[in-house]
């Protein structure tokens, strides 16, 4: 089945002027008839679901996938796993495993990776809201792809390979969580994504 839809999920204080992002509408735009789809996700995770599920709405129930980076990942799973979007392929890069966890830290007045005048408050409510949203188990782990950086700053890529288990994918001995070599893995990425 082509693609024929594709959503693309950024991180945590990042934004759709990511060098991924980018990278991926950027690849989207050369694909004919291709929805290449990037919304700036808000920090609440509760409004950001809400907001990714209505970009989605209507989109199809084959020919459509997810691409999500760190936070984005973790969000793309839990759409992924909503029944309507089962059959979708999935692609994770350094996905968060555990955000409720590691973001309880963060609570605060917290400014955009790409707009450092952009500032947000992060709240006690927020990490209730990514606990309400873990995912279950991956319900057919061969839907995805995991790309995981063993010398990621941020996330314990152990934690990443053990949760997507089973996955497509690639794990990096080196490369950091941004994936500053973003270019050299894309065309697996993009194998799994279109086959």
């Amino acid at each position: 089945m082509p693609l024929t839809h594709l959503l693309y999920l950024h991180g945590f204080r990042s934004s759709p002027a990511s060098a991924k992002a980018r990278r991926m509408a950027a690849w989207a735009a050369s694909q004919a008839g291709l929805t290449f789809v990037c919304p700036q996700l808000p920090p609440s995770p509760r409004e950001a679901m809400a907001l990714a599920t209505g970009v989605v709405a209507g989109w199809p129930a084959e020919g459509a996938a997810v691409i999500g980076s760190s936070l984005g990942g973790f969000y793309g799973t839990s759409l992924a796993e909503q029944p309507a979007h089962r059959r979708w392929r999935v692609a994770v890069l350094n996905p968060a495993v555990d955000p409720a966890r590691d973001l309880g830290a963060h609570i605060g007045t917290l400014s955009a990776w790409h707009d450092p005048q952009l500032q947000f408050e992060f709240t006690a409510q927020h990490v209730a809201e990514l606990a309400a949203l873990a995912p279950p188990r991956l319900t057919a782990p061969t839907r995805y792809y995991a790309l995981i950086a063993k010398g990621d700053e941020l996330l314990d890529w152990r934690e990443m390979l053990a949760r997507y288990a089973g996955c497509d994918g690639q794990v990096l001995e080196g490369s950091d969580h941004g994936l500053t070599d973003f270019e050299e893995h894309l065309p697996g990425v993009l194998e799994h994504l279109t086959r």
